[in-house]
C-alpha cells in the first residue's frame, strides 16, 4: 500500500506549507409546482409562486437550466456561534494586525483557533516558545485573545500534547478563565496525534514513549480531569481521524482497534466533542476536483457520529463534531483561486449541515508557494484566507490582509444566515450547481446558489414547501467574475421563482414571507431522541412544544419529506421500518387552526436486524489502510433445514465502496449491491448452526467506510453483527 507523506518546510521566514495525507434535469415550472404538490404533503403551498406567471399569461415559462427545491420542514440544524472558524498561527506575524479583526466580523466568524496546526504539539503558552519551530513577535495568547475578542468570537485552544502534561494544560485553562476572565470553553488535546509515526509516517510531535492511540486515550482522560477541576465548565476534545482517510481502518502492532474506535472505547465518559480535520486531497489537487470531492464528507461525518453512538450509545447527542481544519488540498495548488472560493462557501455549509457545529478553515495566513494562473488570475498556492504579502521568487502576493477568494466564500454564508438560524434541506438537479439554504428566526429564508460552471451562467428554477414567499422582489446578494466584494444586485431580474446564476459565482437570494403565512401558534419541538430501536420498529420522544395540539414525525430524503408518525403526546413508535434501515427524522408541532411549527433537528437512526432470524452473519474487517481493507464474512444457517446453492446479498451504505477481490466465493457487485455465490462443489451449510461457511475479499473505499448493515441468505435477511 502507498503510505502518506508530508513534505516539511520550515524557516524562520516562513513556515512551512501543510502538507496532507491520502486520503439535466430540466422541467417547466409547472411540472415542478405539481411534483412539489404531490411530494410534500405537509407544505406544497409554497409551490405555487413558481407556476404563477406562466398560468397567468396563459402559457408555461421556459424551462430553466437547473430545479432546486428548498424545504422548510426539514430542518438540518441550527447554525451555532462558534459556525464559521478560521485558524491562527504563532508563526504567523499578522495574525494580530488590525485589520484581520475587522474583516473577520464583517464576514461573521465566531471561532478562532490557536496556536497553529502541528504547532500546538510543540507550544509552551506560559513562554511562547516553539522548540524547534519559529514564533512571530506579537503572537503570544493574550495579543491573540484581542483579536478574538475584537472579532467577537470564541477562541478555541489547543492544549500540548506532544510536549506538554496535563498540568501544563491545567495552568492555562487558569490563567485564560480565572486569572483573565477570557471565557476560553473550547479545548482539543493536541492536534493530528496520530501523525505520531505510531502507523510508519510521522509529521507530529509527540514525547511519549508509547505512541499508541490507548496511550493518546488514557493521556485525554488526565488532560480532562486536571482542565475540569480547574474549570468545570471548559469542553474538551478528542483528537480523531476523518473516517476513510489514513489512518482509519489501520491497526497498530498491539493494537485492539485503529485510531477511532481504540480512542473512542476509552473517552467518551470525559469529552465533549471530537475534532477531526478535512481535505479534499486526491490524486488531482486542483479546486475543480475538490468541489467533486465534497460529495464525500456528509458520509465521513456520518460516520463519526455512528462511531460516536456506538461507545457513548444514549450519551451521544451530547458529543459534537468540530471540523477544525479545511481546505481542498495542501499541495501548494489552486488555493488562492477562484474555484477555491466556491469550495470554501461549499464546504463550510456541507459540513454544518452534516452535523457539526464548528468549521475552521485553514489557513487566516500561511505564505506565497507554488505560482499558477487560474482562471486568468495569479493563483498563489496559498492556503491562508488572507495574504501574507510574501513572494515566490519576482512573483509577490498583493498587501497583507488581502483577502483571497476563500474569504469571500466564507463571508457568502454569513450573508446565508447567523447563529440561531435554522438550515433547512435544498436540493439541486444539476451536479454543478449546490444548494444551501437558511430559515430565518426573522420568518425570512435566504438561499445560496453556487454555479461550479467556468463556462456557462445557470437559470435556475426555485420552489418552495411550507414557505411562500412574498411578492416583494427579494434581496440579491452576488460574488462573481468582475465583483471586488460580495456585490448588492437587489433589482437586477432575479425573482422568487427564477434566479441566474453567473459561470464560477454565488448568488444569495434573500425571500420575505407571504403576509399571514408560516406562523403557528405552537413552538418548535425539541430534538427527537431514540427511545428504543429493533429491526422492524423504532420508539422515539422529544420534548413538548408550547401551543402544541398534536404533533407531526415527517422523514426525510433530501428535500423530500412525508409523515411516518403522529402524536397527541410526546413519544411514537414507528412501526414497519425495513431491517438495517437508515432514517433521518424531525417532529413538527399542530397548534389548534392546524397550522406547522418549525421543525425540530433532525435525528438518524438506523433499525437493527431480527434476532430470531434463520441465519446468522458476521463481517469483520481485519485490516485497513485509508482506502482499501480486508474483510471475512462467515454465515451460518440457523434454520432445521440444511441450505444447498447458497447466496449472500447486502448493500454498501456508502458510495465508493467495492469488493476488489476475494476468495472461498464467486463475487458480482452492480452499483451498491453485491452477490456472492457459493463456490462449485460446495456443500450444504448444516441446520440450526452446525457447521459455517466464511469467505473473504479485498475491499476498496473512495470515502467513508461503513459496515454493511443488512446481510440475506438466499433472500432471508439474517442477524448480524
Amino acid at each position: 500500500m502507498a503510505l502518506p507523506h508530508r513534505s516539511v518546510r520550515a524557516r524562520a521566514d516562513r513556515p512551512r506549507t501543510r502538507t496532507r495525507h491520502p486520503r439535466h434535469l430540466t422541467r417547466t415550472a409547472a411540472a415542478l409546482a405539481a411534483a412539489l404538490a404531490l411530494l410534500s404533503p405537509l407544505g406544497a403551498v409554497g409551490a405555487a409562486g413558481v407556476a404563477s406567471a406562466a398560468s397567468a399569461a396563459g402559457q408555461e415559462t421556459p424551462a430553466a437550466d437547473v430545479a432546486v427545491q428548498i424545504n422548510t420542514q426539514a430542518a438540518l440544524g441550527r447554525l451555532s456561534d462558534t459556525a464559521r472558524g478560521v485558524n491562527a498561527a504563532v508563526w504567523d506575524a499578522h495574525m494580530n494586525d488590525p485589520e484581520v479583526a475587522s474583516l473577520m466580523k464583517a464576514a461573521g466568524v465566531g471561532a478562532m483557533r490557536y496556536p497553529g496546526g502541528s504547532y500546538a504539539d510543540i507550544y509552551h503558552w506560559q513562554t511562547h516558545t516553539a522548540p524547534g519551530g519559529y514564533v512571530a513577535p506579537g503572537t503570544g495568547f493574550d495579543a491573540f485573545m484581542g483579536t478574538v475578542r475584537a472579532t467577537g468570537a470564541q477562541p478555541i485552544l489547543i492544549a500540548n500534547y506532544g510536549s506538554g502534561t496535563p498540568e501544563e494544560a491545567a495552568g492555562w485553562v487558569r490563567y485564560a478563565n480565572i486569572t483573565k476572565g477570557y471565557g476560553a470553553k473550547l479545548w482539543e488535546i493536541g492536534n493530528e496525534i496520530y501523525g505520531n509515526g505510531h502507523y510508519g509516517s510521522g509529521w507530529e510531535h509527540d514525547d511519549h514513549a508509547d505512541k499508541s492511540p490507548r496511550e493518546y486515550a488514557r493521556q485525554v482522560r488526565a488532560y480532562a480531569a486536571a482542565m475540569k477541576a480547574v474549570d468545570p465548565t471548559v469542553k474538551i476534545g478528542a483528537v480523531l481521524t476523518a473516517p476513510g482517510n489514513w489512518p482509519d481502518g489501520v491497526v497498530g502492532q498491539g493494537d485492539a482497534g485503529d485510531w477511532n474506535h481504540t480512542v473512542l472505547a476509552e473517552v467518551t465518559d470525559v469529552i465533549d466533542f471530537v475534532s477531526v480535520h478535512w481535505y479534499a486531497g486526491g490524486s488531482d489537487t486542483t479546486a475543480d476536483a475538490a468541489l467533486d470531492r465534497l460529495s464525500r464528507l456528509p458520509g465521513e461525518l456520518r460516520e463519526v457520529r455512528n462511531q460516536l453512538d456506538r461507545y457513548a450509545g444514549a450519551d451521544s447527542p451530547r458529543i459534537g463534531i468540530a471540523l477544525t481544519e479545511v481546505n481542498t488540498n495542501t499541495g501548494g495548488a489552486q488555493l488562492t483561486a477562484r474555484p477555491n472560493g466556491l469550495f470554501a462557501a461549499d464546504a463550510f455549509m456541507t459540513a454544518l449541515e452534516n452535523g457539526v457545529f464548528n468549521v475552521d478553515w485553514w489557513n487566516t495566513h500561511n505564505g506565497v508557494d507554488r505560482i499558477t494562473t487560474v482562471d486568468g488570475e495569479t493563483d498563489y498556492g496559498d492556503m491562508g484566507m488572507l495574504s501574507s504579502g510574501g513572494c515566490a521568487g519576482t512573483v509577490c502576493e498583493p498587501a497583507p490582509n488581502t483577502p483571497f477568494h476563500p474569504y469571500y466564500g466564507m463571508r457568502m454564508t454569513g450573508e446565508l444566515g447567523a447563529a440561531g438560524d435554522t438550515m433547512v434541506a435544498a436540493a439541486s438537479s444539476a451536479r454543478d450547481v449546490s444548494a444551501h439554504a437558511v430559515h430565518r428566526r426573522d420568518g425570512r429564508l435566504s438561499v445560496l446558489l453556487i454555479n461550479k460552471n467556468p463556462d456557462a451562467a445557470r437559470s435556475v428554477d426555485l420552489t418552495y414547501a411550507g414557505f411562500t414567499p412574498s411578492a416583494a422582489a427579494p434581496e440579491v446578494r452576488r460574488y462573481a467574475r468582475g465583483d471586488t466584494g460580495i456585490t448588492d444586485v437587489t433589482g437586477s431580474g432575479a425573482s422568487a421563482s427564477r434566479v441566474t446564476v453567473p459561470p464560477y459565482g454565488m448568488i444569495t437570494v434573500t425571500l420575505a414571507p407571504q403576509p399571514g403565512t408560516g406562523t403557528s401558534a405552537a413552538g418548535t419541538p425539541g430534538t427527537p431522541r431514540l427511545e428504543a430501536v429493533t429491526d422492524t420498529t423504532a420508539r422515539l420522544s422529544w420534548a413538548g412544544a408550547s401551543g402544541a395540539g398534536r404533533y407531526l414525525v415527517q422523514e426525510r430524503d433530501g428535500a423530500h419529506t412525508w409523515v411516518v408518525g403522529e402524536s397527541t403526546g410526546t413519544s411514537v413508535t414507528l412501526r414497519n421500518l425495513p431491517a438495517g434501515s437508515t432514517h433521518t427524522v424531525n417532529v413538527l408541532a399542530s397548534d389548534a387552526s392546524g397550522r406547522i411549527s418549525a421543525p425540530s433537528d433532525p435525528l438518524t437512526f438506523t433499525t437493527g436486524t431480527p434476532s430470531d432470524a434463520a441465519c446468522a452473519v458476521t463481517y469483520h474487517r481485519d485490516t485497513g489502510w485509508g482506502n482499501g481493507f480486508v474483510a471475512t464474512v462467515t454465515v451460518r444457517n440457523l434454520s432445521a433445514t440444511p441450505v444447498t446453492g447458497w447466496t449472500v446479498d447486502w448493500d454498501w451504505p456508502a458510495e465508493g465502496q467495492s469488493v476488489s477481490s476475494g476468495w472461498n466465493a464467486a463475487f458480482t457487485q452492480t452499483g451498491r449491491h453485491v452477490r456472492v455465490t457459493a463456490p462449485e462443489g460446495s456443500g450444504p451449510l448444516a441446520a440450526d448452526g452446525a457447521s459455517a461457511v466464511s469467505f473473504g475479499f479485498v475491499g476498496a473505499n473512495d470515502g467513508p467506510n461503513p459496515d454493511p448493515t443488512v446481510f440475506r441468505l438466499n433472500g432471508a435477511v439474517c442477524s448480524g453483527s
